[in-house]
């Protein structure tokens, strides 16, 4: 039987993490409300067979609620960071491709943008929007396109100084034809490596944001929103209602960067013959 190669491995064990992830996700989109609603007779209960995470302060059950607002965030996650992605792209080639007082502009707002802490910056957005889910989107996708529009910028200005680039100006081919034809398809691996590994940070701001009460409304079985609750009980003994809510958000940011890391290996030129 003929051995698999490391990239081989590195293909099944990403296939295998993104089914695993299509999963849960899809598990928490289809739990209906009934299944977590309030339930005061089976309140304040530990995790046991029945309820797996155990239940919180209103008797609803934590296991389905904490996949269900996983759900909720990583939907949320998926919006933010794909617009973040497309700002990131646009600004990358704008940079590289238009005059230098542009150059100049748009580096200070990427110094400006990074230089601010991401929740501080996310929280004043939010703030002055109204809070809400349109807030917290707007100020996530605001905030997490600065580092790839840099990779994207280094990426563009290296490609104009390749000859086939010279020869295609000298042959009359016109800006937009060199970049769709040429500088494209080298973006577009770096666009989605960087998209997928911007998610987890989206996940946890918008969890961050929930929780401090500026994301979503406190109705919504997000994450954060959870985590919110379970501050009131800890004292009372519940320890169950923080740790393994939070536990499962660890473990899908983790999942979800595992996969950024084998796709950026899956895109490496210098891995393709490992």
């Amino acid at each position: 039987m003929k051995k698999l190669n490391r990239r081989k491995k590195v293909i099944i064990w990403t296939v295998f993490l993104v089914l695993v992830f299509l999963c849960l996700y899809a598990c928490g989109i289809l739990i209906p409300e009934d299944v977590i609603a309030s339930d005061f007779l089976d309140a304040k209960h530990m995790p046991s067979w029945k309820h797996p995470f155990g239940t919180d302060a209103l008797g609803r059950d934590l296991f389905f609620r904490t996949l269900k607002g996983l759900s909720i965030s990583i939907t949320i996650g998926m919006i933010a960071s794909a617009i973040s992605a497309v700002i990131a792209i646009l600004v990358g080639i704008s940079v590289a491709v238009g005059s230098k007082p542009l150059d100049s502009l748009i580096n200070w707002l990427i110094d400006l943008v990074m230089g601010i802490p991401h929740t501080i910056l996310i929280l004043l957005i939010s703030f002055a929007l109204g809070r809400g889910l349109k807030g917290l989107i707007i100020g996530i996708a605001s905030t997490h396109w600065c580092s790839l529009a840099r990779v994207i910028r280094g990426e563009v200005l290296q490609l104009r100084s390749q000859p086939y680039i010279a020869i295609s100006r000298k042959l009359g081919k016109s800006s937009r034809w060199i970049l769709v034809h040429h500088m494209l398809p080298h973006l577009l691996p770096q666009f989605f490596v960087g998209l997928i590994l911007m998610f987890p940070h989206a996940i946890l701001h918008e969890a961050a944001i929930s929780f401090l009460g500026f994301g979503l409304p406190p109705e919504q079985s997000a994450i954060g929103i959870i985590l919110s609750e379970s501050m009131r009980y800890l004292s009372t003994g519940m320890w169950w209602t923080a740790v393994l809510p939070g536990l499962t958000l660890v473990c899908i940011v983790l999942l979800v960067d595992k996969i950024g890391e084998h796709l950026r290996k899956l895109i490496d030129p210098y891995s393709a013959q490992e």
